[in-house]
């Protein structure tokens, strides 16, 4: 097991290095604010304080939050992902099937969703609706390219009264370095990555699924597995329609720390070296500088609050860094404390390896019913698998 050592990092440091940074989230479509360098950012050893404003003061009212919320969005689109273009306002569905799927009492429909400048950008969607009137909750899952959902996960959230969305985000962009072919051409002027593409297939998924009218709409579930879990926590923490985010396996560059390294797991180096596209470029210079980093992956997580949250982890899966992702998750939860939601935000590891099976899907779903229709269930979201582990901060929520 390797831990980045932690020390509470120098106040004085820390207010000099937000005092240069005055921009807030970007206006989409607006040009880019640059944030400081390398060269001008301090070593913060233990995961960065998410409390602390730009202006040095520490937040103290939800009001303060809302504009720290900003500024942290700011930080992890200009330093990691890039900043994804707006919404389309001329998005159609076209239906290209649908069938009874007798055995669930569900109906499947199979649709194209056609976006963008002149309409070229489009994707699949394939629905399976419980029977019944409606409105029901949604698990949208971005990961068709892999595959379809299990039979019988699809079967267990239809039983629940789930539609499950399936999506090819890749279909948006390929998983690969060139920018010739999905959203990239049609909007050549943002400086997104290729988890940012797949998070704004999320958003476009949404954008249909809100109207629908068998759609319970406050209900939205999003769910992905390892590059997957990446783009669906992104896409939680930018669109506030989403009522629970769940990314799975997602590991580095997900839920997963950066400063905290379990063993074996996978390191910015890695991840930047093997799959550059991605993130945005200024990422990977902190290969190496992990500790100048301004934001550690809680702070992408708390963009979420106080809407709900969970990240499902195989104790086996150690590149997924499941010791980091514990981390990450006890320091996020500062923050949906301080807003008194601290029940909203879950952990659950499972034994086993790199995978989203039918525990993480169960876990995902008792989630989801608990949160949503405050149903008891058995499973528990609190239990850390590395009790013994070091905090990795030792700063608070404000009282």
């Amino acid at each position: 097991m390797k831990i980045l050592s932690f020390s509470r990092y120098s106040v004085l440091l820390v207010v000099l290095f937000l005092l240069l940074i005055q921009a807030s989230v970007y206006p989409q479509g607006a040009g880019i604010i640059d944030l400081p360098g390398l060269d001008k950012l301090p070593v913060i050893k233990e995961l960065p304080d998410p409390f602390l404003l730009n202006n040095g003061r520490r937040v103290s009212s939800k009001a303060d939050w809302a504009k720290r919320r900003e500024e942290l969005t700011a930080m992890v689109l200009y330093y990691e992902y890039g900043h994804l273009a707006p919404a389309p306002t001329n998005l159609t569905a076209t239906e290209l099937s649908s069938k009874k799927v007798e055995e669930l009492n569900a109906t499947e429909r199979q649709l194209l969703l056609s976006m963008g400048p002149g309409g070229k950008i489009g994707f699949h969607l394939i629905l399976t609706i419980p029977g019944g009137k409606g409105p029901f909750p949604v698990v949208v899952k971005g990961d068709l390219c892999w595959g379809r959902v299990a039979p019988s996960m699809i079967a267990d959230a239809v039983r629940r009264g789930y539609i499950t969305a399936e999506f090819d985000r890749t279909e948006l962009a390929p998983d690969s370095a060139g920018r010739t072919k999905g959203v990239f051409p049609a909007y050549p002027g943002y400086d997104w990555t290729v988890l940012g593409a797949w998070a704004w297939g999320f958003h476009r998924t949404v954008d249909y699924l809100m109207t629908q009218g068998f759609v319970d709409p406050k209900h939205i579930a999003i769910t992905g597995h390892s590059r997957g879990g990446k783009a669906a926590l992104l896409a939680g923490a930018l669109d506030e329609r989403i009522a629970l985010t769940a990314p799975n396996g997602s590991g580095c560059g997900g839920a997963g720390s950066y400063r905290v390294l379990g063993e074996k797991c996978e390191d910015l180096a890695a991840i930047t070296n093997r799959f550059p596209y991605w993130f945005q470029p200024r990422l990977k210079e902190f290969v190496g500088h992990e500790d100048q980093l301004p934001f550690d992956q809680h702070s992408l997580k708390v963009l979420a609050a106080p809407r709900a949250q969970l990240s499902t982890e195989g104790l086996g899966d150690l590149w997924a860094n499941p010791l980091g992702t514990q981390t990450t998750y006890l320091a996020a939860r500062q923050v949906y404390e301080f807003l008194g939601a601290g029940d909203k935000i879950g952990i659950h590891f499972r034994e086993g390896k790199h995978a989203q099976n039918e525990e993480d899907w169960k876990a995902l779903l008792d989630f989801a019913d608990w949160q949503f229709f405050n149903k008891k269930v058995a499973t528990q979201f609190g239990r850390l698998a590395f009790p013994g582990a070091p905090k990795g901060f030792a700063w608070s929520a404000p009282r």
